[in-house]
Order: C-alpha cells, then structure tokens, then sequence
C-alpha cells in the first residue's frame, strides 16, 4: 500500500486543501486531487466532443494607475495563455470594475486583450450600477446569451439586478453605487434575473432535447448559500424549474471568492476565485460547504485568488482544476506524503 493510499477521504481533503487546490466533491461522484467534478459521468449520451474552457471573474479593478489588482488579473490572463492545450473560450463572471467606471473597465479590456480565444462576459453589481450597466453594455454587449460549442449549450445571465430603492430615496448615481458596493447590501436587497430574463431562458431552453448537456454562468450563486451578505439569486428556484427538463446541468458563478459546491436536483453549482482578493467563509455552520479551502497565509498576498479551468469529456463528466496564485509557504505532510 502506498502512502496516498493510506490517507482517508478527509485527511485527503485537508491536505488537498492546504495546498490551495481547494478539491471539493459530492460525494456520489468521486475524488481527483485538486479537481472538482461539477458533473456526474452519463456514458454514452449526448454528442460532445472534448474540451476546455476558462473562468475568470472579479477583478474589482480600481481607477489608480498600476494597483496590485491590476497586476494579479494579469497573471490570471498569463495562466490561461500557459494552458496546453488551450482553452476554447474563456468566460468573465462579472465585477472587472470596483465602482462602475468606464476607465476602470477599459483597464480590464486592456489586459483581457491578451487572451487570443472568444471571451464572453457577464456583468457583477460593482460593474453596473453607477449608470445601470450603460458602459458595460457598450464594451460588452448583451448581459444575456447563449450559444452552442461541440454539443454542449452555454447560458449566461445578469443575475444582480435589484428593484428600484433609488428614485424614491434620491440618490446620486454615486450613492446608489455605493451601496451596491456595500457587501451586506441591506438597503438594496436580494437579487435576482428578473422577469424578462426567465421569459428569455424559457424560449432559449424551449427546443432543446432534455439529453443536451447545459452549463450557465451567473456573477451570483443560483442557491441559496449565505443570503445575509447576498450570496444567492433571489429567483433562482425559477431558474432551476426552467433548467429540470434536462439531465445535466452546470452552473459556475464568481462574487463569492471562494470555492464552494453545491447540488439541487438536476444542477451541479461551483464558485470560482477571484483574481482580487480572496474572501471568508460565513463564520456559522452551513450544510454547504461541508469541506472548505484553507486560507489565507498572510505572508503571500494572493494566497486564496487565482484562476480555474474546466475540461468537459465526451460523457459531460466535467473536471475543474483550480489554478491559485500563492500557495501556503509550508508543504502539508500526512503519513509521509508531501503535496
């Protein structure tokens, strides 16, 4: 027997952990060390064809020139480009800005402009609402899409939108900015996709065969995992009724700087990293996650940020491999086995 062989599952998680792969799992679908399988394997249905794709989200990129998250989203883009083979696309999970502004998103262009693949964007409440989405939508687009890439359908939807709690309060641009940027968001409340997107995912999902493997990206989680600091999507249990036809469905979210995992039916759930600054676990005992990351070493700065990869084989068993910046100084040790 060797030495991996010896460690339990929960020795394997901790150690895994300490080494800033954060390996999560559920539990009817199996370890790969510092991997996550977001998807149970159905051999021999649907026609997808292998690949790869990339997730960045939350930069959180400030006005002043050559900030340290600058530099720390730069490195997310260098992590990916160093991938072999290289990822299809790559999506963007929302906040490249901190408070909305225009030069702060140029900036994230600027430096998203390495990537040589398709990029596709969805929008983070510190993105949007100083003047409601205004210059997001005009370096980016539609919040709300989908297309098809070697069998498998991706969604993406805009999933911080709050009801209006400014025009009767008369607030500036500036201070409705500025309390979506207040992490509690006490004033504003929960948010959600709202009418007009469940009406689109309707007819978006309507003819597709219940055996098409589906993947959808939202800033925030599609369940309702800490909705004291807005870590929820308030129509979510809609979104999951529209999505229950299908037999395997994906959904990736950012805002939470964090992994976490979680499963509701038919959905596998995974947060991602950040590439700013990474964030705590709610301080009281929550069914999800049961198995956490450790972090962070204050000697290293980015201990707890970085950047992911997904790879989807034939059966839509995904994997996803969590690419961190830092790592903890010391290596962890069980039974003789050194990550």
């Amino acid at each position: 027997m060797t030495d991996f062989d010896k460690i339990s599952r929960r020795d394997f998680l901790t150690i895994s952990g300490k080494a800033g792969l954060a390996t999560l799992m559920a539990s009817a679908v199996g370890v790969n060390f510092g991997m996550v399988h977001v998807a149970e394997a159905a051999v021999g249905k649907g026609n997808v064809t292998p690949f790869r794709f990339a997730i960045l989200t939350d930069a959180h990129l400030f006005s002043m020139p050559d900030h340290k998250f600058d530099a720390q989203m730069a490195d997310a883009v260098d992590k990916v480009m160093s991938m072999k083979p290289l990822p299809d696309f790559v999506v963007y999970c929302g906040d490249i800005a901190q408070n909305g502004k225009d030069d702060q998103l140029r900036k994230g262009m600027k430096i998203l402009s390495k990537l040589t693949m398709p990029v596709h964007y969805i929008p983070g409440e510190h993105d949007w609402y100083l003047d409601m989405g205004a210059a997001w939508r005009g370096h980016f687009g539609s919040p709300t899409w989908s297309f098809d890439h070697k069998g498998v359908h991706f969604i993406g939807m805009n999933s911080i939108l709050v009801r209006d709690f400014w025009t009767a309060a008369g607030m500036s641009a500036e201070e409705r900015m500025g309390v979506m940027e207040m992490l509690e968001s006490p004033i504003a409340g929960p948010w959600g996709v709202r009418e007009e997107q469940l009406d689109w995912l309707k007819k978006d999902v309507k003819k597709l065969a219940p055996d098409t493997p589906v993947v959808v990206f939202t800033h925030s989680p599609l369940w309702d995992y800490y909705p004291r600091w807005n870590f929820q999507t308030e129509d979510a249990p809609e979104i999951r009724q529209i999505l229950s036809k299908f037999e395997r469905v994906m959904a990736f979210h950012g805002h939470v700087h964090q992994t976490v995992y979680n499963k509701i039916g038919n959905l596998s759930s995974v947060g991602t990293l950040s590439t700013s600054w990474p964030w705590p676990y709610p301080d009281v005992k929550l069914p999800y996650p049961d198995m956490q990351m450790y972090r962070s070493d204050p000697a290293i700065f980015t201990d707890g940020d970085g950047a992911q990869h997904i790879d989807l084989e034939s059966n839509f068993s995904g994997v996803m491999q969590y690419d961190p910046f830092g790592d903890m100084l010391t290596p962890a040790m069980k039974n003789g086995f050194k990550i």
